[in-house]
């Protein structure tokens, strides 16, 4: 029996697309000249903050983007700003440090039109513990630990729309609710695809209260549920679908495998390091949301755009 060819993919836009790929090694791309630099006078007690957040958020972003310590990064950024011609202050090594722990990372997303569909999937990411090659070569000698990145995807725009810092033991169906729940109430949720660890009814009841529909496979010793709410009735339409159809043609026929794309997107994620530099559960959080700003950002610039010619 011989193989069906491979499907072959063109790209119709090389030259915008190589044009957005020089610009994100641009320095100057990340600096806003009209942004609020120094925080404003709030007239509350106690020391008001000299930097901003759009300023701290800003220096985090090269010292994610560019894998460089807090010492490294103020040096950096006073070279960006003497480039573009400003003389702000710079933050120190100790205010970035203590501003990173409460910082409110603002993430830029871009909207398309008609209903929102997503692609939800987690990965993990080391915080602590040997590399890959040490390990190989002379064992483990301390306990390697982790955190979870839970993300929604747009499918329309490629842009990050919800993420999620848990620890390693959390589940992914607890954490779908509140990907959901990051999403503005007035945005119409069209549908969400996501591999079976979401076949749960607290994950299709969550899809349902959204309006969106569920294109989750069913678990290949999953039952029929007892009809006594919309979300089990739901989530047993697609169970006489998939046994109806098949499920490798069910997969086909409801779009399932673009959920590859949010895995590529985790891929993404990590190439800015396998580890996470911070250790304070907090600064951790921030450190990741700048990482999916940073992503966000390199959509915005230009991606590719792909169709399938055979």
């Amino acid at each position: 029996m011989t193989r069906p060819d491979p499907a072959r993919y063109r790209t119709n836009n090389w030259k915008s697309y190589n044009e957005a790929l020089k610009r994100r090694g641009s320095l100057l791309i990340w600096l806003d000249k009209d942004m609020t630099w120094l925080a404003p006078k709030a007239g509350g007690n106690g020391r008001p903050p000299v930097f901003s957040d759009a300023s701290v958020q800003f220096c985090l972003m090269v010292k994610v983007l560019f894998g460089l310590p807090l010492r490294q990064t103020t040096g950096m950024v006073a070279s960006i700003l003497s480039m573009a011609g400003l003389d702000w202050p710079v933050p120190d090594f100790s205010t970035l440090s203590r501003r990173q722990k409460r910082i409110t990372v603002q993430i830029s997303n871009r909207r398309a039109s008609g209903p929102l569909n997503l692609l939800v999937d987690s990965t993990g990411i080391k915080f602590l513990g040997d590399g890959e090659w040490l390990a190989r070569k002379h064992g483990t000698q301390r306990r390697r630990q982790y955190r979870k990145v839970h993300l929604a995807m747009d499918t329309a725009t490629g842009d990050i729309r919800a993420v999620e810092f848990t620890s390693s033991d959390k589940g992914d169906s607890p954490v779908l609710p509140h990907l959901l729940d990051q999403i503005p109430a007035d945005e119409q949720i069209g549908t969400v695809t996501g591999d079976g660890a979401f076949d749960t009814r607290r994950c299709h009841s969550a899809i349902l209260e959204r309006g969106g529909t569920a294109i989750i496979p069913i678990r290949k010793n999953g039952r029929r549920w007892r009809e006594n709410c919309p979300a089990a009735r739901a989530r047993n339409e697609i169970l006489k679908a998939t046994q109806r159809l098949g499920r490798a043609v069910w997969k086909r026929w409801s779009g399932y495998h673009a959920r590859s794309r949010i895995e590529a997107k985790m891929r993404c994620l990590k190439s800015f390091g396998e580890r996470i530099a911070s250790r304070d559960p907090d600064r951790q959080t921030a450190e990741v949301q700048i990482r999916v700003a940073l992503m966000n950002r390199f959509n915005a610039l230009g991606t590719a755009e792909i169709e399938r010619v055979a």
